[in-house]
């Protein structure tokens, strides 16, 4: 159950703003201190350049925005958000995201995106959800940087199980195919946002195809990273 409107969801203190959903104090705590690539998000000695990894084997995406790590308490409010039937905790958990954009093309130069694109669910997951998590995030975002945003520009068109129940390698095989973009993307700059990245497969497989059909440039926006 959510708290009392115009209470912290994490302290229980007064909101200046009952929307924003998390105080200032938990927010700043939500945040990483620890020094990530800026391309894969993953620890590395340099904040502004390529890790090591990325250098040998980069991802297909360009650029990577993430709040933090899958921890507590953040990862306790994504959890929420997906699976307690809680999308209104989706405008609080925007709102990290957009601080984090915010910060990334303040500090790294991070290039506004022409179109958002939120990862899809299949048709008969999203029914027994409810609604998609990610265009929860999307929706909110769109509107407060003038972007562009459906919720149909990509659908997923083969069923597959859930990612966090297979191995790195199955999950690579397991979306092979599993996507179909709907609109057009040739010239444009990307931004695909996700709840949570771990192995990197989906928002790679999604990448891969946005890049096929002539997309200029795709970055990856995320609540949380697998470290």
């Amino acid at each position: 159950m959510l708290s009392v409107p115009g209470l912290c969801w994490l302290c229980r203190m007064p909101l200046a703003l009952a929307a924003w959903g998390i105080c200032s104090v938990c927010c700043r705590a939500l945040f990483i201190t620890q020094t990530v690539c800026p391309q894969c998000g993953l620890p590395a000695a340099f904040a502004m350049l390529p890790c090591g990894r990325c250098l040998q084997k980069p991802p297909p995406w360009q650029q990577l925005v993430m709040v933090n790590a899958y921890a507590p308490p953040l990862s306790s409010l994504v959890q929420r958000l997906k699976f307690s039937r809680q999308p209104e905790v989706g405008q609080a958990l925007a709102r990290l995201l957009l601080l984090a954009v915010l910060k990334a093309h303040r500090e790294r130069g991070l290039p506004w995106p022409d179109r958002l694109i939120s990862v899809p669910l299949h048709s008969r997951r999203q029914w027994r959800r409810g609604f998609n998590q990610d265009d929860t995030l999307c929706r909110p975002l769109a509107r407060w940087l003038s972007c562009a945003w459906e919720s149909t520009a990509i659908t997923r068109v083969r069923a597959t199980p859930a990612q966090h129940q297979l191995s790195a390698r199955r999950r690579k095989h397991n979306l092979r195919h599993a996507f179909r973009l709907e609109l057009p993307v040739r010239g444009l700059h990307i931004a695909i946002v996700d709840d949570v990245v771990t192995t990197g497969s989906t928002v790679a497989e999604i990448t891969q195809l946005l890049l096929r059909s002539g997309a200029a440039t795709v970055q990856v926006w995320c609540l949380c990273r697998t470290l």
